[in-house]
């Protein structure tokens, strides 16, 4: 940094202690990942000086990173250069390839002719993945009507023990879910989800998790998210089909109607005495016969003709 001026350098330090107690916007990078920071206020740029320096989070160091002074073109510490980027024209900087050696803070500033307009700072927290997580089943103590089951969910540096209990209608986990912060700053957590048990391994850009099946170890505990959707799924199919038969009943019952009315056979007496005349002689007393026979469908009393003799008679 021997090309930025040491004056340069004491000004921006004396900004930066001005503007101590502004908010600090933190930010968490994946280890070789970018981040972009931005000005918050960005008015009247092509007028302003910008500068953007670094505090180192270990050893709390300031260095200068970047200055940018109206119509120039922006110049850069030697040891950022090509890890810098100004994708907007002064509104911000894309700083590359991060490592944890970058965490720290970044401050922008807008300077102008009256002096400083504003700043802007970013605590930037520079993780590394975290390793794989492991759950291994310690025991299994199994009877008739219920079970219990110790896990352990570990990394390479930290390890979390919880037991669970299940029987024929739920799992629960003594004590609650379990989690501890390992020693790279990273948590640690086991817990159950359903009839899952779940050890996740995680920080603020990555994450890494294991998932064993309680029915796996546990056959007395049956499965109560898929007996809900069975039952619920044999309550609708009973419906479906009650539904069906009412509607196939009716039919039949209206078709049955139908053919009733359609087939009506009617019984007509046929009288002897109007076949015969009177006979004064013979036993009043003694009424005519009726004769009933079984006819084919009525088709309705047929119209005499001019030419047909209607008598009638009393029986």
């Amino acid at each position: 940094m021997a090309d930025i001026p040491l004056v340069f350098t004491v000004i921006l330090v004396y900004f930066s202690q001005m503007q101590g107690s502004s908010a600090v916007t933190p930010v968490f990078v994946l280890k070789g990942d970018d981040v972009m920071l931005n000005l918050t206020e960005a008015d009247d740029l092509e007028n302003s000086a910008v500068f953007w320096n670094f505090t180192d989070k270990s050893s709390n160091e300031e260095s200068v990173l970047v200055k940018w002074r109206p119509g120039t073109e922006p110049e850069v510490s030697p040891g950022y250069r090509g890890r810098i980027e100004f994708p907007v024209n002064r509104c911000c900087v894309n700083l590359k390839n991060l490592q944890e050696t970058d965490s720290g803070v970044y401050t922008g500033h807008v300077m102008g002719a009256v002096g400083l307009i504003s700043s802007t700072e970013y605590k930037v927290t520079v993780q590394d993945p975290v390793s794989p997580v492991k759950l291994t089943v310690d025991s299994v103590s199994n009877s008739s009507d219920s079970c219990n089951l110790t896990v352990t969910c570990s990394t390479q540096d930290s390890h979390i023990s919880s037991t669970f209990t299940c029987d024929a209608k739920t799992c629960s986990q003594e004590g609650g879910e379990r989690s501890e912060v390992t020693t790279s700053g990273a948590s640690l957590r086991v817990y159950l989800v359903n009839d899952s048990i779940t050890c996740n391994h995680s920080n603020q850009v990555s994450w890494t998790k294991n998932v064993t099946n309680i029915q796996d170890f546990c056959p007395c505990c049956a499965d109560h998210s898929v007996n809900v959707a069975v039952s619920v799924s044999i309550s609708f199919l009973f419906l479906i089909i009650t539904a069906a038969a009412g509607f196939c009943y009716l039919l039949w019952r209206r078709k049955q109607k139908t053919e009733s009315t359609e087939d009506a056979v009617y019984a007509v007496p046929e009288m002897e005495a109007l076949a015969q005349p009177l006979d004064p002689t013979s036993d009043s007393s003694s009424p005519p016969s009726a004769i009933y026979s079984l006819l084919e469908p009525h088709t309705g009393p047929t119209r005499p003709t001019e030419e047909t003799e209607i008598v009638y008679s009393t029986i």
